[in-house]
């Protein structure tokens, strides 16, 4: 009979577990994800109270930020501190499940008063992980003693990861929202910024129009792309978000540097990619171990027409975010870029120490595909080799003469 209620116990978890998920994955205010995910845990542990506290680097404490069943003075004013004189603090530090079956018994904590003035009797913590550094702890609380089982632990640990990973989520959305936004701002920028010009640019009018639809055009495209991705985001995978993203920036980063060349019809390549690199570098997932990008050019300007940039600043995304990715598998590495002129036009190399891939044949893994149409369209050609590492070359030509071949 007790194996039976133990089974149905875990189902019962295992279904609030997936209904959570559900839910969190769905909702786009971080708050109302804490405040239900509180809710949940503490119906399915059959206890009266829950919380979630959230750490706060600068204070070095542990905020109550959501919970189920407190007073009113609890969530969003109670602190813990971030070390291991309270049972949250010592979860947090230590990484580890932290359990109290009967605090009338305790001589290890510094309980706070509200646990008396709540009649709490027994507290089980375990932290909430996140992406790098620890995200804070969840806690659940009894008004009788009580043994919590392994079973109990599993849920808890497995609910944290998933709130861990929702509250990830909350996060990157509002990142391509908040650049959504700034591509609103952009384009309503560059408007204006043509008007002004306009009549200090006579000679310049034709050129002036082309750019504004070049420009316009591609903007738009990209920032419709942006938003039925964030719209479809219940289903969509984070990686998909994050390839368009990846080609926002690099089409963005064009946008800058036409406004640093007053209009022209060229852009300074070996600027733009130093400056793609940085931000490719930034825009990556924290790690556990380093990758390290480095981008080497030419010492004079390589001036390329913009469908060029535009098509080669895609590509290097592509195959960096690539190497990021699925190079180093739980290690540290590097990835090179260089720059160099050569007799038919210039020579982008891009190579990484990782662990290499092998290429079936007609694969369009690894952005393969993407990247040989693009460089296909410039008149370019494309050679990788995967064997201690993987290197790119890109050869294409700097003026419109037509095909490059590349030597391997």
């Amino acid at each position: 009979m007790t194996e039976t209620r133990t089974i149905e116990k875990l189902l019962r978890q295992q279904a609030a577990l997936a209904n959570f998920g559900s839910f969190a994955f769905g909702e786009t205010i971080l708050q109302n994800i804490l405040t239900e995910a509180a809710r949940i845990c503490a119906q399915s542990l059959s206890v009266p109270y829950a919380k979630i506290c959230r750490y706060r680097a600068t204070q070095n404490d542990l905020l109550v930020v959501a919970g189920c069943g407190w007073h009113a003075d609890v969530v969003g004013y109670v602190v813990s501190p971030a070390d291991e004189s309270s049972t949250q603090g010592r979860a947090f530090v230590t990484g580890k499940p932290v359990i109290l079956k009967d605090l009338s018994k305790n001589d290890s904590f510094t309980l706070p008063p509200f646990y008396a003035e709540h009649g709490v009797v027994a507290t089980a913590d375990v932290l909430i992980k996140g992406k790098g550094e620890p995200w804070g702890v969840l806690e659940i609380d009894s008004e009788t003693a009580r043994d919590f089982d392994q079973h109990d632990v599993d849920f808890l640990t497995g609910f944290a990861n998933v709130v861990a990973e929702a509250v990830a989520t909350v996060e990157r959305t509002a990142v391509l929202r908040a650049a959504i936004e700034q591509m609103e701002s952009l384009i309503a920028e560059k408007d204006q910024l043509l008007t002004e010009r306009q009549a200090l640019l006579t000679e310049k009018d034709v050129l002036a129009e082309e750019l504004q639809h070049r420009v316009r055009n591609n903007l738009q495209l990209v920032f419709g792309m942006l938003n039925r991705q964030i719209d479809l985001s219940e289903s969509a995978d984070k990686e998909g978000m994050r390839a368009i993203a990846r080609r926002v920036m690099s089409l963005a980063k064009i946008y800058d540097h036409l406004l640093g060349n007053g209009l022209s019809r060229t852009i300074d390549f070996d600027r733009y990619l130093r400056s793609l690199c940085e931000s490719l570098r930034d825009f990556q997932e924290a790690r556990t171990f380093e990758v390290k990008l480095s981008c080497e050019g030419e010492s004079e300007s390589l001036l390329l027409d913009l469908d060029s940039v535009t098509a080669l600043g895609i590509v290097v995304a592509e195959i960096i975010s690539n190497s990021y990715l699925h190079a180093f598998p739980g290690r540290a590495g590097t990835i090179h870029v260089s720059l160099k002129r050569s007799p038919t036009g210039a020579i982008l190399t891009i190579g990484d120490d990782g662990v290499g891939f092998v290429e079936p044949p007609t694969s369009k893994r690894h952005g393969l595909g993407l990247v040989r149409r693009l460089i296909e369209q410039i008149g370019g050609a494309v050679g990788v080799v995967s064997d201690r590492g993987t290197k790119w070359t890109l050869a294409f030509p700097t003026t419109a003469e037509g095909p490059v071949t590349v030597s391997i």
